[in-house]
């Protein structure tokens, strides 16, 4: 691993079988590495794009109720959609509006 901080998350994904490590961490995860314990890395935008892409009704009731049980400050769908943008899940947002 380039950042031997990052050991305990690969010893966690192989103790848990899991298939995917969800990171904004990319770098420090490379394919080439990871596809030897059977797993692939993937920013957080590109995972939930890939689990809108899933079920997209469910996505947007999800995404509603989330924008209803908002508080402090309380945000309408598009300053929701906004706010995703700004952290950085562009194409989810982008996603999301475009299921909207």
């Amino acid at each position: 691993m380039p950042d031997p901080r990052d050991c305990h998350v690969l010893a966690a994904a192989t103790k848990t079988n899991a298939n995917v490590i969800v990171t904004n961490n990319l770098k420090d995860f490379p394919a080439e590495y990871l596809t030897s314990f059977g797993l692939t890395a993937k920013s957080a935008d590109d995972f939930l794009t890939d689990i809108i892409d899933l079920n997209p009704e469910q996505a947007i009731l999800a995404f509603k109720e989330m924008v209803l049980n908002r508080r402090n400050p309380a945000m309408n769908e598009f300053e929701v959609l906004d706010s995703l943008r700004k952290s950085g899940l562009t194409d989810t947002a982008n996603y999301l509006h475009a299921l909207l």
